[in-house]
């Protein structure tokens, strides 16, 4: 297996043992995908979810720009209920899972189609 194979399976291990979500491994491997580098980086690969900065560059770079949402309060909350069934104490909040779970939180799987 490849180093990104083995990340999108633990990235599957993730959804489904702390976010109890069967996870679609097409999506979830199209997504891992679509993060590039990013997954590769001990630092960009998780998502610091009490940095407002951090915050602020999923909803910009990954919610506008590749989902193609508009700005808006249902953004953060958006992000906040992620964050939530990730688990906020959860130290290691991988980019790809928050994004997979952003993209089903907004209904927006037809991005990767």
């Amino acid at each position: 297996m490849s180093k990104r194979d083995d990340l999108i399976a633990l990235y599957a291990a993730d959804l489904r043992d702390k976010c109890g979500v069967n996870p679609d491994m097409d999506l979830l491997t199209k997504v891992t995908i679509g993060c590039g580098p990013a997954i590769y980086n001990a630092d960009s690969s998780t998502v610091a979810g009490t940095s407002e900065s951090e915050i602020e560059t999923v909803k910009n770079n990954f919610l506008i720009k590749k989902l193609g949402l508009a700005d808006g309060p249902a953004l953060t909350a958006g992000i906040d209920a992620v964050l939530e069934t990730y688990g906020r104490a959860n130290r290691n909040k991988y980019r790809a899972v928050v994004y997979y779970l952003l993209t089903r939180h907004f209904g927006r799987e037809s991005v990767y189609a």
